[in-house]
């Protein structure tokens, strides 16, 4: 029998020294755009009841979802997602609380993606979700954060994409087909795959609606996209989504981020809790969104809560991958090694703990010489070594203290 004790299971691996502390710096960073604008932190168990992800609309499909059995026999998941839990907490724990209610999470979804290499299972997130407002307001708020948060991480190479769900949604009702079919149209738009769903759209027939959705993955740019989607059909819900999204984007562009905020009305996610307003945050050298999100005005009503929400989520392993290969990060080395002659390792301990004290980051040797210590200290950029016996000594070290 094969054994796995020497590996991590697919999707997953090992974050060492500058990865954790690279990542906890995004983290933080970003942690403190949410608290300065008024959001506050929740945590949602790492396994949820099934049933919170197995809803009346199949928002995640079971071959996606790690599974496991309590001692009860009740089937639980590990958490793919981190907005359903929070809307499950609206629903219930904060039911009574006024309105809107901010909130931001920082932790790990677990999707199960066995088609795709290089994949990743197990991804940090942080998000936050507004809660119990419907306005324009609103929508601002979440897509300026987001590009504050996007700025964060790369100022000069970011790239937001906004577009609004309902366009397609409205589309797609009035077509005369399966809901199979209609999320194969979906999928083939998501990709912007222009052969496959001209194909398909074909075969379903020749009019308006057909002709519309073979572009809506063409329909990205500037101010440019709103005439071409409101040549392409109207009616009074088109016209207003159309409406809505122009007078977004308007108010976006007196930020000054010209060229770096673009509409795209073929962002037709897989989530299928979006209602509205949608976003894509990107940063260059990933291929893949790192930032996503929207409005979802009809999921915490699945839960018996029926008020409306927006959000979005990001992916902090990516962000921190992004400042890695830039090496933009610069690590902190200790101010300094402390090392105790024999019989005076308390004393040595002690003078650590009033050099923490003082604000310094401080080690303790443990090598057996002062030889191996200076050794030790040079490889790490440790600056400073203090021998401590009957008197206190402080060297300052060269680069051939070593030789």
């Amino acid at each position: 029998m094969k054994r796995y004790d020497l590996i991590t299971p697919e999707g997953t691996n090992d974050l060492l020294f500058e990865d954790c502390a690279i990542r906890k710096s995004v983290e933080e960073k970003i942690a403190g755009i949410f608290t300065s604008k008024g959001y506050c932190e929740v945590v949602t168990p790492g396994i949820e009841f099934f049933d919170v992800f197995n809803l009346n609309s199949k928002y995640f499909p079971q071959e996606s979802m790690y599974k496991l059995v309590d001692n009860k026999g009740r089937l639980l998941v590990v958490r793919p997602d981190s907005t359903m839990p929070i809307a499950r907490v609206a629903a219930t724990r904060l039911r009574e609380a006024a309105l809107p209610l901010r909130m931001f999470y920082s932790q790990n979804v677990y999707r199960n993606k066995p088609v795709m290499r290089g994949r990743s299972d197990e991804i940090k997130q942080m998000g936050i979700e507004l809660i119990g407002s419907n306005s324009k307001r609103a929508d601002l708020e979440i897509i300026t954060t987001a590009i504050e948060v996007l700025a964060s991480c790369d100022d000069d190479k970011f790239r937001l994409e906004i577009g609004d769900i309902g366009f397609f949604r409205e589309l797609v009702s009035k077509l005369d087909t399966d809901s199979e079919t209609k999320e194969q149209i979906r999928s083939l738009i998501e990709v912007k795959n222009y052969p496959a769903l001209n194909d398909l759209l074909d075969s379903i027939g020749d009019n308006r609606i057909t002709k519309a959705l073979k572009q809506i993955p063409r329909l990205f740019g500037g101010v440019e996209v709103f005439e071409r989607a409101a040549s392409l059909f109207e009616d009074e819900k088109i016209n207003d989504i159309l409406r809505n999204l122009r007078e977004i984007y308007s108010s976006l562009s007196t930020l000054g981020y010209d060229g770096k905020i673009t509409i795209d009305l073929g962002i037709v996610n897989k989530m299928d809790y979006y209602t509205g307003v949608v976003i894509k945050g990107y940063l260059e050298g990933y291929g893949d969104a790192v930032l996503s999100g929207g409005r979802y005005n009809k999921l915490l009503a699945e839960f018996g809560y029926d008020v409306p929400a927006t959000g979005f989520a990001v992916n902090i392993d990516a962000a921190a991958r992004l400042i890695k290969r830039a090496n933009t990060y610069k690590a902190k080395a200790p101010d300094a090694i402390v090392f105790a002659a024999d019989g005076f390792e308390m004393d040595g301990l002690k003078y650590i703990g009033k050099l923490i004290a003082s604000g310094l980051t401080v080690e303790n040797s443990v090598f057996e010489s002062v030889e191996d210590t200076k050794k030790y200290a040079v490889e790490k950029g440790i600056k400073k070594l203090v021998y401590v016996a009957e008197k206190i000594t402080e060297t300052v070290m060269e680069a051939n203290d070593n030789e």
